[in-house]
């Protein structure tokens, strides 16, 4: 891909969020003691990570800060996994398990500490997230999770019916799941805001150099781009979803290891206060069990941002926000006509088994992929956890279950039919849990 083309996408986040830092491209020879490729929430945590530790560390993006998921992406701040829960990662990972899922639960924590340890300004509001269940029978779902989180020292808590009507201001959902250290935050803000902090402490982060290819040349690790190379000690690959698009050769067994599914986001003309004082009056982030996902959380400016998924020719743009709309009126009538001012689309890494990877992939080097919808608090607890992976902490503390790649056999194919699982959700969806 050539990045001379490369634009923001035309969302809220692009439209509200200052300008980042003014970035050099790698040109030539350079070299650092750490190289971390990709600037999103996962390169720019284990950046920040590293120099403070004191590690030089030069970071090596393919557009800018911010670019891809990192900056495209709902702004939830999610502190468990999509659909495994605690017992689930402990069966498949043992005593490391028991290490992530430590780490997931604080993970919301984590994220609104860095942000106001160093001051960034990203409209963040630690107000909760909400799960609530779209049928009576998948109140089992609240309950084996509030159960299993809170055996882990969550802070959760189930919803009844009614508590659920209260909080969300809708009678279309049959109780919930709360955790109250989630919240939600402008995630492109989040992404300029980290690097420059990253800045200030000292690291380098170059700009619109996609990273072709990386290689172990005697004890130390080869980074080419376009215009030059950089050599370093150590490794860490936090490229996510976007691991396959700017070059083929980069990582192609991460790359076909997660399917990048298009996700669309859009955000309302700002509601009138009557209107907020029924709809999601405490501002919680919200996203419920439905496969065909329905989420909202309100930004800055009073805007509901929501989204959704759409399948087959045609403008996708005007038929997300048929569709949209006609969802939202259906959960919250009263919010009368709705008039949508941005829509805007991302990359999702997905695996099969909505669990994230984490790799090694050779001496000091490291990467993961795998977001599953889940990255933006993931992200930055794991940038803290590779940092410490590339400084040597030993294996058994940290919070990284290791597996090696496995790609999903004919990654292409399915990829281009991977939209029409839509399909299958929908109908999922409709039936109760017996």
């Amino acid at each position: 891909m050539d990045t001379t083309n490369v634009r923001w996408p035309d969302s809220l986040w692009a439209a509200v969020t200052p300008q980042g830092p003014d970035l050099p491209e790698l040109i030539g020879t350079q070299q650092a003691d750490v190289i971390v490729i990709g600037a999103g929430f996962t390169g720019l945590s284990t950046a920040l990570h590293l120099r403070e530790a004191g590690v030089d560390v030069a970071v090596v993006e393919a557009a800018e800060p911010g670019w891809g998921a990192s900056g495209r992406n709902n702004g939830q701040v999610i502190p468990t996994l999509s659909r495994p829960d605690p017992e689930d990662i402990i069966a498949k990972h043992g005593a490391v398990g028991e290490r992530f899922v430590a780490m997931l639960r604080d993970s919301a924590s984590v994220l609104f500490d860095v942000v106001q340890k160093y001051k960034i300004e990203a409209e963040q509001e630690q107000a909760g997230w909400v799960q609530p269940v779209h049928s009576p029978g998948r109140i089992r779902i609240a309950e084996r999770r509030v159960k299993q989180w809170s055996k882990f020292g969550a802070p959760v808590e189930l919803l009844s019916r009614e508590q659920a009507r209260d909080m969300l201001g809708s009678d279309a959902w049959y109780g919930g799941f709360w955790n109250r250290t989630g919240g939600h935050i402008n995630p492109l803000a989040l992404s300029r805001g980290l690097a420059r902090v990253v800045l200030e402490k000292g690291a380098r982060i170059y700009a619109r150099s996609p990273a072709q290819s990386f290689e172990r040349r005697g004890d130390k690790w080869i980074i080419k781009t376009v215009k030059g190379e950089i050599a370093g000690r150590a490794l860490v690959l936090a490229t996510n979803a976007y691991s396959g698009e700017f070059s083929k050769s980069l990582a192609p067994e991460i790359a076909h290891e997660v399917m990048p599914v298009l996700s669309w986001q859009m955000a309302t003309q700002p509601l009138s206060d009557n209107v907020r004082r029924t709809i999601i009056p405490g501002r919680q982030a919200m996203s419920d069990t439905h496969g065909e996902l329905y989420f909202a959380r309100y930004d800055a400016r009073h805007r509901l941002v929501t989204g959704g998924a759409v399948i087959g020719p045609g403008n996708k743009a005007e038929r997300i926000k048929a569709r949209v709309t006609e969802r939202l009126q259906r959960l919250w009538p009263q919010i009368g006509a709705v008039s949508f001012d941005y829509v805007w689309n991302g990359y999702v890494g997905m695996t099969t088994d909505f669990l994230p990877r984490i790799h090694r992939l050779g001496p000091d080097a490291y990467g993961w992929t795998g977001c599953n919808g889940r990255a933006v608090a993931l992200s930055i607890a794991l940038g803290g956890e590779l940092s410490k992976a590339v400084r040597g902490v030993p294996e058994n503390e940290l919070a990284l279950p290791f597996t090696e790649p496995v790609t999903i056999p004919a990654h292409g194919l399915l990829r281009k039919l991977a939209p029409l699982m839509l399909l299958v959700y929908r109908r999922r969806d409709a039936r109760e849990i017996a």
